[in-house]
């Protein structure tokens, strides 16, 4: 009886001593595991894509904004004062160049002209009357030369009143469009009034104004790629067609001008353009695609794959054009960069290239 009792006071010590002893192993053992897999991990060659850097040319490339302007823009105003008769292109039609664009009432220059050109006639026909009484002898030398003169003043007067008489029948300085028309039949139209605005577009330019440090890099007859915002999917190339030799004295720029072709009148002016200036070509630049660089605290940073191993180069960056950029330090021919992967690798990390 006394054995039994203490049979069962031992049991319950020795069975949770055995449980501890299971305890501690099946943690030990799990710990161990961790420790492996952390180190397999930590072991693991990362697999990664590299690119052999070679020289290649860059150009150094600044784009600035633009406006679009008609290549000719006309005003007409009318030189003679009266009612407007008749008129003839309307807003948004063709116009060429001397054709009639409207008629004013210029019935007192009519007169006036018939009038020249009676005085005129009368004049002449005296004059040469004169011519030959003077080769007969018959009047002086000072009467014929009277009757030239007046024949001469007769003439100044029908040229001038025909100018006046003109000035009634104004026309198209341009081949161009109607854009805009500021008079109708019936209305009065005074001197210096604006009647139409005509605008040439088969040509456009783009006016963009340009900082005094790029300016130098500008010149007449230069190639400049442009990409209007309306149609950016279009490319076109312009040419440089005028320099400013002044700066704006509130922006300190430069005003320069690239007219492009716009043959389908489709590009109007007042649109927003892009224009391309080549300031410089650098050949033999060390390039590198701009999403192979890792910001690191501030550091701009590439990693390099040798014998198996990532290494991570700080660099210095300089011209960047599309989706390339210049390394001007830190970075050489024939290095071997990593381009796919490398946001996954540090500095002495293993890995194997695809």
């Amino acid at each position: 009886m006394k054995a039994t009792r203490i049979f069962y006071t031992i049991a319950p010590v020795v069975l949770i001593a055995l449980l501890a002893v299971f305890v501690m192993t099946g943690c030990k053992d799990q710990e161990n595991t961790a420790i492996a897999e952390s180190n397999s991990r930590e072991f693991a060659a990362i697999p990664v894509s590299v690119t052999v850097v070679e020289p290649v040319s860059i150009r150094d490339v600044v784009f600035l904004p633009g406006e679009t302007e008609a290549y000719e823009d006309v005003k007409v105003a009318a030189n003679a004062a009266g009612r407007i008769e008749w008129i003839g292109p309307r807003e948004g039609q063709a116009v060429q160049k001397g054709e009639l664009l409207a008629k004013i009432d210029v019935s007192a220059h009519k007169a006036a002209l018939e009038h020249a050109k009676a005085a005129c006639s009368l004049a002449s026909d005296l004059c040469e009357r004169r011519r030959r009484l003077y080769a007969n002898k018959i009047i002086a030398k000072e009467e014929l030369d009277q009757s030239e003169t007046q024949l001469k003043l007769a003439l100044t007067d029908l040229d001038q009143i025909k100018v006046r008489y003109n000035h009634g029948f104004p026309k198209s300085p341009i081949t161009g469009i109607i854009n805009h028309l500021y008079v109708d039949v019936g209305e009065y139209a005074d001197v210096g009034k604006p009647i139409a605005d005509i605008v040439n577009i088969d040509r456009i330019k783009v006016n963009v104004r340009v900082p005094e440090l790029d300016v130098r890099y500008v010149k007449k007859g230069q190639k400049t790629p442009i990409k209007i915002d309306a149609f950016a999917e279009r490319p076109l190339i312009g040419t440089v067609d005028f320099v400013s030799f002044k700066a704006d004295p509130a922006t300190k720029t430069f005003l320069v001008r690239s007219v492009i072709d716009n043959p389908e009148h489709d590009i109007r002016p007042g649109m927003i353009g892009r224009v391309a200036f080549v300031r410089r070509l650098i050949p033999g630049a060390v390039a590198v695609p701009l999403f192979a660089i890792v910001d690191k605290g501030g550091e701009r940073i590439v990693f390099l794959e040798k014998e198996g191993v990532a290494e991570s180069r700080t660099i210095s960056i300089g011209v960047i054009e599309g989706d390339r950029v210049q390394i001007t330090s830190g970075l050489n021919v024939g290095d071997h960069l990593i381009v796919k992967g490398h946001t996954e690798v540090e500095d002495g990390m293993k890995v194997t290239v695809k």
